[in-house]
């Protein structure tokens, strides 16, 4: 559900007075995605999305998101472009929430990868990194390490109730991650959130990234650890190396790691599966059953955390030697 704000005709008609694409002949909402509410608008010049974002985004940052996806187009990155409003802005307001107009990309997700999508995805993936190396602005990932701590103070006391034994688990999980969790590799925007429906395709050729609402400035090879987690484990939780050896691969012909980042691998994906679990768990744990906010269930994080945390090296990953 993606949908937690209706729009009226009339609401929308006074709304598209502020842009110059023409008026509405249709529009309807887009049931997939978790934050904000989406909406696929068909105007007299052409398609396009309009997003209302809702409490969980805060306003103050639409300029950091919006405006990375105008830099990154400027760089041939395909993903979606804000339309600027009459007035110079790229954000207005409707049905009492901000809300943008983006550009329309056409593809669609993929349900089921292949290993060539995920080296078109770590492909695309590195070019992103290169593109936005001189992107001016910057914002904190509040949903690194210090924003894990924030989240689990909040779910630990009520953490037993999902698995038992899980605080002890996740404890010296992030016990792990103080002695160890780097901070001298290399540095720039992510994406944070490149999972299979944030990637378009037409066929098996990459069409384009969207929904930049998590990109923040952090390690690139977080970023790509995030990857392997997002598109590298079948259904069953299995890990799927020969997805893994295709989207390290991608990477490496645009953006070659550096040894420190290849050691450090194994724990980024660590890390990154632990940020998955305790959002999930979080929502889990607090958000009502019947809530408009999507809950997804925690436990193939924790599953995949349990996975990495037996790697030895990024070799086990696929990753070829330097």
């Amino acid at each position: 559900m993606a949908v937690y704000t209706d729009i009226s005709e009339e609401e929308l008609a006074v709304f598209l007075q502020g842009y110059a694409i023409g008026a509405a002949l249709s529009y309807k909402g887009i049931a997939e995605g978790s934050e904000n509410s989406n909406f696929l608008l068909h105007t007299s010049q052409g398609t396009f999305i309009l997003t209302l974002y809702e409490k969980r985004v805060d306003r103050a940052e639409l300029p950091f998101f919006l405006g990375l996806m105008q830099h990154l187009a400027r760089k041939d990155i395909s993903c979606p472009l804000p339309v600027m409003r009459r007035d110079g802005e790229l954000i207005g307001e409707l049905a009492g929430r901000p809300a943008a107009i983006i550009t329309f990309l056409e593809g669609v997700w993929t349900r089921r990868p292949t290993a060539t999508h995920c080296r078109e995805v770590g492909r695309a993936l590195a070019e992103m990194h290169v593109a936005g190396a001189d992107f001016p602005m910057r914002r904190q990932n509040r949903l690194s390490v210090d924003g894990w701590r924030d989240l689990w103070a909040k779910a630990r006391p009520m953490a037993e109730s999902y698995e038992r034994g899980l605080v002890a688990e996740i404890d010296a999980e992030f016990a792990a991650f103080e002695r160890n969790w780097p901070s001298d590799l290399p540095k720039g925007i992510i994406h944070a959130d490149l999972f299979p429906d944030n990637v378009f395709f037409l066929g098996s050729r990459l069409s384009g990234l969207i929904d930049f609402y998590f990109a923040c400035n952090d390690l690139l090879a977080y970023d790509l650890a995030t990857c392997l987690n997002a598109w590298c484990f079948e259904k069953d939780n299995s890990f799927n190396q020969t997805k893994a050896r295709a989207l390290l691969s991608g990477y490496q012909t645009v953006r070659p790691l550096q040894e420190a980042e290849r050691l450090a691998l194994p724990l980024l994906a660590r890390g990154s599966a632990l940020r998955f679990l305790l959002t999930r768990l979080y929502d889990w744990l607090t958000i009502p059953d019947g809530a408009l906010v999507q809950k997804r269930d925690p436990m193939e994080f924790i599953r995949r955390l349990r996975f990495h945390r037996h790697i030895g090296s990024a070799a086990e990953y696929g990753l070829a030697d330097a």
